[in-house]
Formats: C-alpha cells, structure tokens, sequence
C-alpha cells in the first residue's frame, strides 16, 4: 500500500502575523511547527502501513525551512518526503495550493490513499484535501474519525457528522481528511530522529512536476483577502470604590440592583 500524506508546516498559534497589504501570512522569523492537525493523518497513515505493508511518503510545499517540518514527519515513521518549494509558490491560496500537490502527487505516480489533516490551523478552511481530490479526480471522504477496513479496492469509513456518524464504502484511490478522534500521534522515536537527519528529501520546483505557471502562487489564487483588521473590543463599565463599611454596603445594593436589572437574579 502506498500512502501520500500531505503535511503543512504553520506558525506557532502565538506567533501568527498577517501582511496587511497583501493579505498573505508573514512567516520570516516566526517559530513554526507541524500543523497540529496533520500529526492524526501521519498516524493513521503509519498505522495502515504497519497492517498492509507498503510506505508512507510526506508531501510539503513551502520554504526552504519546511523541510524541518518533512524530517519530523520521518522521525515520526514516515518512510520518505518530497519538499515543494518554489517562489512561484508564493502567496499561494487553497486553490492554487491543492493544485500544486495535486500535481506532485501525480508526479510521484501509484499511490492507494492520499490522508491529509482535517485542516491547518493557520487558514482554517479545510480545502486542500477536497481541492486535491478535485484536481485528481478521485473520490473523497472529510471528518474521518475512524478507518474500520481497507482492502485492495476499498475502503470501511466512520464519518464523523453532527448527530452520530456515517458508515462509507469508498473505492481506492481515495482521499481521506481525518479528524482528531482518529488516533493518538505517536512521538518520534530517537532511532527515528537518527534516520531523519540522514534521509535525503529532494525538493520539486514548478518545473520539476509540470505545473502551469498561470495557477500558481498569488497571481494564480482566484481568492483574496481584501482587508485585515483586529476587531475592537468596547467594554463599558462601571467601577466602584469602597473606602469604609458605609461605603461597601452601597457597593453591595447597586451590584444587587445590576443583577436584578440583568434578569440574573
């Protein structure tokens, strides 16, 4: 069984910084991590080639950096990664992004299962995997919370719906977008930090996978974000200072009277 799992590198939650003229993330000098959400597809990816056999290849597109992301990923059991990395690249928006890995993947050739995270916590939408099995043309399943079978040409699905969950037959190759109730991620080991130094991870440029320069990057995103502001948050109040008993005993009557007005009590 051969597996692609896609994988972002995102800014740490605290650290996220937006360019207000461009609308796009700043990520130069932010401390970034694997998205969190992405760990549960490396499991369950891992999970499924410790049952089937066969490897489990990490796909990222971003930065030169990105590739710290890849070499977690290995230590955490992956056999192998790829780094998408291009200046064409930039500014990218779900669209453009899905395109890109779609056409890595297809670069790479064979594969069964393509997982990804449920979302990135950076963007929070949760296209790419959908927008990859577009662009590919293969079915998809969203908010997996658990894989029950998989056989040559198919596979068991729990998904996960508001009232309970769905019970999906799908036929392989299928994309997979799997949520948190899925499996706990392992640790990387030290043996496997050992290998991910000396793994060599090759980098694809646009070139490198034969992509159409008019969708990439921001110039090929058809979505925008055409303003960024911090929303203000107004609070009126009222304070009261008590100095002496008189003082706490009117303190007292008007925080009744404000609890009565407000229905609380």
């Amino acid at each position: 069984m051969r597996i692609i799992v896609p994988i972002k590198q995102v800014p740490e939650t605290n650290a996220v910084r937006m360019d207000s003229k461009t609308g796009t993330m700043i990520r130069d000098g932010v401390e970034a991590i694997i998205n969190p959400l992405d760990l549960y597809a490396i499991e369950i990816a891992i999970q499924l080639r410790q049952e089937h056999g066969g490897e489990v290849i990490a796909v990222s597109m971003g930065p030169a950096k990105a590739i710290a992301a890849l070499r977690e990923a290995i230590a955490m059991g992956c056999d192998s990664a790829v780094l998408l990395s291009d200046k064409a690249f930039a500014g990218a928006d779900t669209w453009a992004t899905s395109y890109v890995l779609a056409k890595a993947i297809e670069h790479m050739g064979d594969y069964d299962l393509i997982i990804c995270g449920e979302r990135a916590t950076d963007g929070d939408t949760g296209q790419v995997g959908p927008g990859i099995a577009s662009f590919l043309d293969l079915p998809v399943a969203s908010y997996i919370g658990k894989v029950e079978q998989v056989s040559n040409k198919t596979c068991r699905l729990h998904r996960l719906v508001e009232d309970g969950h769905e019970v999906l037959d799908v036929e392989l190759p299928a994309v997979l977008t799997m949520v948190k109730e899925v499996a706990d991620p392992r640790l990387p080991t030290l043996r496997g930090k050992q290998r991910a130094k000396k793994v060599d991870i090759p980098v694809w440029t646009a070139n490198d996978i034969d992509a159409d320069a008019d969708k990439l990057g921001l110039a090929g995103s058809p979505t925008r974000v055409v303003k960024i502001f911090r929303p203000q948050v107004a609070r009126q109040c009222e304070k009261i200072v008590a100095m002496d008993e008189s003082d706490i005993e009117q303190a007292v009557d008007k925080l009744v009277m404000f609890l009565q007005r407000k229905e609380l009590i």
